[in-house]
């Protein structure tokens, strides 16, 4: 027994450096051919969300006129959502260039009162970090939104094609692969598409109640603009982590030089840090339920890994692509304890349940 498990031994480090290996070739090809790989995880993620419109719809109409009425729906969500965050973002942006010399002279007195106390780190931000660089900076993020037009051409027709491929899949999966590689991709794809349509659900509901929270506090606080700080914290929420930090910033800094107090400027910053507690850490947890919960390290880990890889798309996706890969490890044994790993924390294993 012991001669058995020492010649076992080589052979399991070779199969763990072989999977170390092979995820750090996949990553460095997920990386290198974004342009590649980017609009077909969100076509992929397109199609889990609207697959049961299109089903719906073409039992009773022919497929390709289902299909035009599913992609005129896709259009008009999406416009509508760019609209809406370009109107809020653009609000605020003519807001801040407006009232430019106040806010500039706000900025000045606080760069005397930090050089005063010794920040030395004070001169690079007067060098680089002025009111001219945060205006710039926005209008660069506003002409790089208008560059992503041909990203939505190509996802557009990556989901028109595959819209077109979902009923076949199933049978192809079927007569290529034997029964459990087959049974494991299937059962596993439309657990994952599932899970996603839940998590958007959810997601929306959490920031609808995010914006509209946001929304009231700042007309509360006498805070101005306060429709277009409910819009861009309902947008943003969609990004966990980052997106909810964006949106709690920058309407910080602009109490601030409404108010020109920086308790004021607190007053906010603390109120709008508990909203977002209050329904990203105790809401939408009770929500959602264990169905969707996952570590919330790995949560962390991947939005920061999947907006290196990606960008703002891969801060959106990250956690989609988390869910997917914990929902396709759950429906094989010898991947299981990866699902149970990174899963529910409150959750007991299944194999410990079982026995």
């Amino acid at each position: 027994m012991t001669d058995r498990s020492v010649s076992s031994s080589p052979v399991t480090r070779l199969a763990l450096y072989a999977g170390i290996l092979s995820a750090i070739a996949i990553a460095a090809s997920l990386y290198l051919a974004t342009s590649v790989f980017a609009p077909v995880a969100c076509a992929l993620f397109i199609i889990a969300l609207a697959w049961p419109v299109q089903d719906w719809l073409q039992q009773r109409m022919p497929r390709l006129v289902a299909l035009a009425i599913v992609m005129c729906i896709i259009v008009v969500v999406f416009l509508g959502f760019a609209l809406m965050v370009a109107w809020g973002f653009g609000r605020v942006l003519r807001a801040i260039i407006a009232e430019a010399p106040r806010f500039q002279s706000l900025y000045d007195h606080a760069t005397v009162w930090l050089e005063g106390h010794g920040i030395a780190v004070t001169g690079m931000w007067a060098e680089h970090f002025d009111l001219a660089w945060l205006i710039s900076t926005l209008q660069s993020v506003t002409g790089r939104l208008n560059t992503t037009i041909t990203f939505w051409l190509v996802v557009a027709v990556y989901v028109i094609l595959g819209m077109l491929e979902v009923p076949a899949i199933e049978g192809k999966l079927r007569a290529l692969l034997d029964s459990s590689a087959a049974r494991v991709l299937i059962d596993g794809s439309r657990a994952t598409a599932e899970r996603f349509r839940r998590y958007m659900v959810i997601r929306t509901w959490m920031s609808v109640a995010t914006g509209a929270t946001v929304w009231a506090l700042a007309a509360l606080s006498g805070l101005a603009l306060a429709p277009e700080w409910g819009v861009i914290a309902f947008a943003l929420n969609y990004i966990p982590f980052i997106g909810p930090f964006i949106a709690t910033v920058f309407p910080t800094f602009y109490a601030l030089g409404q108010f020109e107090s920086w308790q004021a400027a607190l007053f906010v910053f603390a109120c709008l840090n508990v909203i977002q507690f209050v329904i990203g850490s105790y809401v939408e947890p009770r929500v959602s339920g264990s169905a969707l919960s996952i570590s919330p390290f790995l949560v962390l880990l991947s939005v920061f890994f999947w907006t290196w890889m990606w960008g703002l798309f891969g801060a959106f996706i990250g956690v989609p692509i988390t869910i997917a890969v914990l929902t396709f490890c759950a429906q094989h044994p010898s991947t299981l304890w990866i699902a149970e790993l990174f899963g529910d924390p409150d959750a007991p294993p299944k194999s410990s349940s079982a026995a």
